[in-house]
């Protein structure tokens, strides 16, 4: 299991959870305070649904939201091969990486991004980056918008 604290709280939103069974199905839940939700009610295992043989990153949540004043919430979610050791976040045109939370084949990656007078009107996208075990970068969203399939 994986249980990530958002740096900011939105209207429903202020960490998320997700879980993996013991046949590596996947399933997430967003949380606000001690509740929880998820777009499937009861949650279901989703990487069933999603899933792409071969692939190295697959994402199964990614959205901003409002958090009072001057900030939004940046959440998402997904999960990885194991030839992934190390994934990232960038936002936007900002070359710099933040790291995601991993965990058992799912990532996770919360941030605050400020809204405030002088900020764009919407939030930057957020770009996954997954590393290998040599450091070598083997996925980039923002250069490779499509999932990247192994068995090409």
């Amino acid at each position: 299991m994986l249980a990530v604290r958002a740096p900011v709280a939105s209207a429903d939103t202020d960490g998320v959870v997700i879980a993996v069974d013991s046949a590596g199905q996947y399933v997430q839940c967003e949380s606000k305070g001690h509740k929880g939700n998820s777009m499937s009610v009861p949650a279901t295992f989703i990487n069933d649904r999603l899933w792409g043989t071969g692939h190295l990153i697959e994402f199964f949540d990614s959205f901003s939201a409002p958090a009072g004043a001057g900030q939004t919430l940046s959440l998402g979610a997904g999960h990885y091969t194991p030839e992934v050791a190390k994934i990232t976040i960038s936002y936007g045109d900002d070359s710099t990486q933040y790291p995601a939370e991993m965990a058992g084949g799912a990532f996770v990656y919360t941030a605050a991004i400020s809204t405030g007078p002088n900020a764009k009107p919407l939030p930057p996208t957020p770009y996954v980056h997954a590393y290998n075990a040599d450091g070598k970068e083997i996925y980039n969203q923002k250069t490779q918008p499509t999932v990247k399939n192994t068995h090409q």
